[in-house]
C-alpha cells in the first residue's frame, strides 16, 4: 500500500487559514473576511462591496455546496448580489450541524464563515507543487484542464499534464515558471503574472515546510487577473518544531477524539468497525496483523502503530485507549522488537493489566530484541496472559477467544 506512516498525524486547515497563509506569500485570493456570528457576517458583506458575494460555510469535509444544515438550509457555499441577505444566510448556518456525502451522519457543527467576493472565472488551470521521491525533491505539476478531478485528466489525457523538476538549491528559475504559465495557458500579460503567482506559490511552499500545496482552480478572470481560487496545502509533521504558528491552528474538533488522544502519545490510531483491538508495532506489521485476523474469520476493531521509542507509559495508554472502546472483545498484541525491547512492552502490558483491571482476552505475541526476558515477565505475572509464537497463531488464538465468549 503505498501510504507513508512516519509523521502521520495529518495537520488539518480550515479553508479561510489556507487562504490566509497565501495571502501572506504574496498570493492572489480572493478578498474575503472571517465571521463567527451573523452581525459580523452582515458587516463583513457590506464592507467587501463587492459585485456579488460568496458565504461558505468553514468545515474541513469536502461536498459542502450540496449539503444540508440541521436548520432546514440547503446548501454550504452561497452566491449573492445582495449583502443584506447574508446575515440571515448565516444565521442559518452558525450553530448547526451540516451533513455533507464526507461527514459522519450527524454533521459537523458550522462555527465559522467565510465571507468573500465571488469573482467569474474565465479559465481554470491546475498547478500544484509537490515533493516527488522519483526526483528526490519538490516537483511543480501543471494542466490547463482544472477545476476537476486531475487523476482523470492524467488518466485521459496525460498530454495535457506538464511537469517541471525544481532544483531544490536553486528554487524556481524564472524560464521555469513561465515556461509551466504557458504550458497552463496563459498569454501575453498573464503569462508574466501567472509565473509570479507560481514563484510565491513556491516560496509559500518552501517557508510553511509543506509536502503540497495544491491549487485548482488557478483561475485567471475576466479582469485579466491570475486568482488561487481554492487551495490544499499538505505540512510535514517532522518540521513541527519549527512550525509552531502554523501548527497551532490546526483544527482537532472534526477529528476523532481517539485519534487525537492517541496522537499525544504518539502513538498511530484508526478506529475499525470489528471487535478484535489490534497493538502492533510498525504500519506494515499493523495491516498485516488485520489482514490475517480477517483470514481467520476475525475484523479487527483498530490499528494502533507503537512506533519506534517506546515507553512503558505508552503502552499503558495505549491499552488504556483500546479498553475504553466498548466494541473490543479481545486484544492482540504483536510485537518484533528490533528498535523496541519486548522487556519494555510486557512490563508496559502488565502494569496495564493489573490498573485497568482488563476484562476482555489478550493474546501476545512478541518476537526480537530481549524477547527471553519479556516472556518470563508476562509468565510470571499471573495474570491471564495467551502466549502465541508467531504472527498465524495469535490471530487463530485471539479469534477462538471471542468465538469461546
Amino acid at each position: 500500500i503505498g501510504m507513508t506512516f512516519s509523521g502521520w498525524r495529518w495537520l488539518n486547515l480550515q479553508e479561510y487559514q489556507s487562504k490566509k497563509l497565501m495571502q501572506e506569500s504574496g498570493v492572489t485570493v480572493q478578498r474575503f473576511y472571517v465571521a463567527d456570528n451573523p452581525p459580523d457576517a452582515l458587516q463583513a458583506a457590506k464592507r467587501l462591496n463587492a459585485k456579488e458575494i460568496v458565504l461558505k460555510a468553514q468545515i474541513l469535509a469536502g461536498g459542502r455546496g450540496k449539503g444540508v444544515f440541521s436548520s432546514g438550509l440547503k446548501g454550504g457555499v452561497h452566491l449573492t448580489k445582495d449583502p443584506s441577505v447574508v446575515g440571515e444566510l448565516a444565521s442559518k448556518m452558525l450553530g448547526y450541524s451540516l451533513t455533507t456525502k464526507q461527514t459522519p451522519k450527524e454533521g459537523v457543527e458550522v462555527k465559522t464563515v467565510m465571507v468573500a467576493e465571488a469573482l467569474d472565472i474565465t479559465r481554470e488551470t491546475y498547478f500544484a507543487i509537490l515533493m516527488d521521491r522519483a526526483c528526490n525533491g519538490p516537483v511543480m505539476v501543471g494542466s490547463p484542464q482544472g477545476g476537476m478531478d486531475i487523476e482523470e485528466v492524467a488518466d485521459k489525457s496525460p498530454e495535457l499534464i506538464f511537469k517541471e523538476v525544481i532544483d531544490i538549491f536553486e528554487g524556481v528559475r524564472d524560464d521555469q515558471a513561465l515556461r509551466m504559465a504557458a504550458n497552463l495557458g496563459f498569454k501575453g500579460p498573464l503569462k508574466r503574472q501567472a509565473a509570479d503567482q507560481i514563484m510565491r506559490l513556491y516560496d509559500l511552499f518552501l517557508k510553511v515546510d509543506a509536502t503540497q500545496v495544491e491549487v485548482n482552480p488557478l483561475g485567471e478572470t475576466p479582469e485579466g487577473q491570475v486568482v488561487c481560487f481554492d487551495a490544499k496545502i499538505s505540512f510535514d509533521d517532522n518540521a513541527e518544531f519549527r512550525q509552531k504558528a502554523v501548527f497551532a491552528l490546526d483544527d482537532m474538533s472534526e477529528s476523532d477524539p481517539t485519534e487525537t488522544e492517541a496522537a499525544k502519545w504518539d502513538l498511530k490510531y484508526i478506529g475499525l468497525d470489528g471487535n478484535i483491538a489490534c497493538f502492533v508495532n510498525g504500519a506494515g506489521l499493523a495491516m498485516a496483523t488485520c489482514d490475517i485476523i480477517d483470514l481467520h474469520g476475525g475484523k479487527p476493531a483498530n490499528f494502533l502503530d507503537l512506533g519506534g521509542g517506546v515507553k512503558e507509559k505508552q503502552v499503558y495508554e495505549a491499552f488504556k485507549l483500546l479498553t475504553a472502546d466498548p466494541k473490543v472483545e479481545a486484544i492482540l498484541v504483536n510485537i518484533f522488537g528490533g528498535i523496541v525491547n519486548c522487556a519494555i512492552i510486557a512490563n508496559g502490558i502488565t502494569k496495564a493489566c493489573r490498573e485497568l483491571e482488563l476484562k476482555v482476552p489478550l493474546v501476545v505475541r512478541l518476537e526480537g530484541t530481549n524477547v527471553q526476558e519479556a516472556k518470563r515477565i508476562l509468565s510470571e505475572s499471573g495474570l491471564p496472559i495467551v502466549a502465541a509464537n508467531d504472527l498465524d497463531d495469535a490471530a487463530k488464538k485471539a479469534v477462538a477467544a471471542i468465538t469461546r465468549k
